[in-house]
């Protein structure tokens, strides 16, 4: 564990990468309706896929992004839990997905039923740290009830309360289905609990129809800009003696979880690699003819965030891989939406790479594109986490057909 002064820097490292998102927003080119973009975003039902930089503009998209994180930095602050790669995670996980569904109105009922489930079970807070920041996966289910069904607020309240209560639970009892190869476990719970819930709404006669928000007119300028802030992440990790070797010994990791690479390397060198896993992110995009936006920056912000926790180069390329050869089977072109995030959150099953291999790998990336296109109907739009789900499913299905096929050892 770090000492108590290493914390505070770095602490102060993560506050100084989420303000710059912020300020990145205040100065963005068009921001004067700023405030008019905030509410508008926080009135949104925010179904996948809702691209907050169509629905309030990539100024304020990006200060929600900001705000976002500085939530779950301050969760880090509030539970009394040290800095690790599962925080940092969790932290650049909640900012990246601030860019096309979560906002402080719906993450924070959420993250309050968390809180709930662990006074109800006498244990601190920081025990269900992770249950909280990821649990906001299922932000939508907030801001659909009270804006997309037009209910009452208190109702949408109410009804991430009572997610956030029961995800702690859910996810402890999901985690051996996949024996940590998925890596984002509460996607795999969020979509069952998402697909339970639309299913009682949809009893009643609520259904939500799937929108598709998606910008492509920012993608040179955010490259650049986020070409800047991953680079910088690279520059400030070898200034504070990170080293090029630590990132060689996070390669030899097989990212299953838990792998927190803050304690393996440090944070230093953590950091190096999720300078890298960034600029890596984007290169695919423009490899592909893809596009920069809210919803691609989400995923390739989730990436940098689980470089601290799982994910580098040599387990999450196969992935990515699997996922190119299956769009030129199955697709079209892999610069189409759904592509293009299957391969960037498609990477929640870089542990089957790190595990068995990179042809596993591969075939892991390819079973998860036809699968990921297919689960969202399931929930609706609800769980923002729809490539957690489907990476849990592909992860368990091929686990099991893995250890079935293996000779035992003596």
């Amino acid at each position: 564990m770090q000492h108590s002064g290493a914390q505070r820097t770095w602490q102060g490292i993560m506050l100084f990468y989420l303000v710059a998102l912020i300020a990145m927003g205040l100065f963005w080119p068009g921001s004067e309706n700023l405030a008019e973009g905030l509410g508008q975003i926080l009135r949104s039902p925010s179904l996948l896929l809702s691209d907050y930089m169509v629905i309030g503009g990539p100024g304020a998209a990006l200060v929600n992004a900001g705000l976002v994180g500085l939530i779950g930095l301050a969760l880090v602050a509030f539970s009394g839990a040290s800095l690790a790669g599962s925080s940092i995670a969790g932290i650049f996980t909640m900012a990246g997905f601030a860019l096309f569904g979560k906002n402080p109105l719906n993450v924070l009922p959420i993250i309050a039923g968390v809180y709930l489930f662990s006074r109800a079970k006498q244990v601190p807070f920081k025990t269900y740290l992770g249950a909280a920041m990821f649990g906001t996966a299922i932000a939508p289910l907030v801001s659909q009830v009270a804006f997309g069904f037009e209910l009452p607020l208190f109702t949408g309240l109410a009804a991430g309360l009572a997610a956030g209560f029961v995800m702690p639970a859910l996810a402890t009892h999901l985690l051996p289905n996949h024996q940590g190869h998925n890596l984002y476990n509460i996607g795999f719970t969020a979509g069952i609990l998402g697909t339970l819930a639309m299913s009682m709404l949809r009893a009643v006669g609520h259904t939500s129809v799937p929108v598709m928000h998606w910008s492509t007119e920012h993608t040179a300028a955010m490259s650049l800009a986020f070409g800047v802030y991953f680079v910088s992440m690279i520059l400030l990790g070898l200034l504070l003696q990170g080293t090029w070797h630590g990132v060689g010994e996070i390669h030899k990791q097989s990212g299953v979880l838990v792998s927190d690479f803050t304690a393996l390397t440090g944070f230093a060198t953590t950091f190096i690699n999720m300078g890298l896993m960034g600029l890596m992110s984007l290169l695919y995009l423009w490899l592909v003819g893809g596009d920069v936006n809210g919803p691609t920056l989400g995923g390739v912000l989730t990436i940098v965030g689980f470089a601290a926790f799982g994910k580098h180069l040599k387990n999450s390329l196969p992935v990515m891989a699997g996922v190119w050869v299956a769009c030129l089977i199955l697709v079209p072109d892999a610069a189409q939406p759904a592509p293009q995030l299957a391969a960037l959150f498609g990477t929640t099953l870089a542990p089957m790479a790190g595990s068995f291999g990179p042809l596993v790998g591969l075939a892991a990336g390819f079973l998860h594109l036809n699968t990921v296109m297919h689960v969202g109907v399931m929930h609706g739009g609800m769980n923002l986490y729809n490539n957690g789900l489907a990476g849990g499913l592909v992860a368990t299905i091929m686990i099991a057909l893995i250890r079935a096929l293996t000779p035992a050892k003596n």
